[in-house]
């Protein structure tokens, strides 16, 4: 398997319980990254959902993604995605399976738009990058507070919005990289390529039920527009 698909998925989401199989526009939140990753099968050899959880494991398996046994271990609050990556690469291995690419899609970034996944892999492919992910130019007025004194980070009060100096953050809708840069212990090298996908569905990241609720409105935006 040259290029796979990892989608982590524990079961024990404290903010809002079971998210990862909430209903989302009438499919369990995990089926949707899981068949957006089938349907790019030009690019993707294999799905493996990683996960400490029976009953994702089986939803997983219903919409034709394998499943990688997260252990207890690597399972809690604070551990790091890329612990997880980096067991699926590992148990892969262990199998006989040589991978090269790795494709992180999170069940929580579940709005990606069709082409998104075939842009951003030929920018990994063809530019050479070690890397690729997604960001979204932000427009905020920034500043953090000290001593009860609020301090601007990226203007000077009175500044157009418009005239911002442009800054961007990491929107989590997909992530490339090789396989190599994984067991170094990163997802994003300093070689990673930050390819922007300025999206409605980018302000989408599925923590809390308000999170859940936006992503609800804009799959039945979407809807009614087509």
């Amino acid at each position: 398997m040259k290029t796979i698909v990892v989608i982590p998925a524990r079961g024990g989401s404290k903010r809002l319980p079971g998210k990862n199989l909430m209903a989302l526009g009438g499919l369990p939140l995990i089926a949707h990254s899981i068949l957006y990753a089938k349907a790019n099968p030009d690019i993707v050899d294999g799905i493996f959902v990683s996960t400490d959880d029976a009953d994702i494991a089986s939803a997983s398996i219903a919409y034709g993604a394998q499943i990688i046994e997260r252990p207890e271990s690597i399972s809690g609050d604070h551990e790091p995605t890329v612990t997880a990556v980096a067991h699926v690469l590992e148990v892969l291995s262990e199998r006989g399976h040589h991978v090269e690419n790795v494709i992180l899609l999170q069940p929580t970034n579940p709005l990606r738009p069709d082409r998104l996944l075939g842009d951003c892999f030929s920018e990994f492919k063809n530019r050479g990058f070690e890397g690729v992910f997604t960001v979204s130019r932000n427009s905020d007025k920034l500043g953090k507070i000290e001593n009860d004194k609020f301090l601007p980070f990226n203007y000077v009060p009175g500044q157009r919005s418009q005239d911002l100096e442009p800054l961007y953050r990491e929107n989590g809708l997909l992530y490339i990289c090789r396989a190599e840069t994984i067991r170094s212990g990163k997802i994003i090298s300093e070689a990673s390529f930050p390819f922007v996908a300025d999206l409605e569905s980018a302000s989408v990241d599925i923590d809390t039920q308000a999170d859940f609720d936006w992503a609800e409105y804009l799959i039945l935006k979407q809807k009614n527009i087509r």
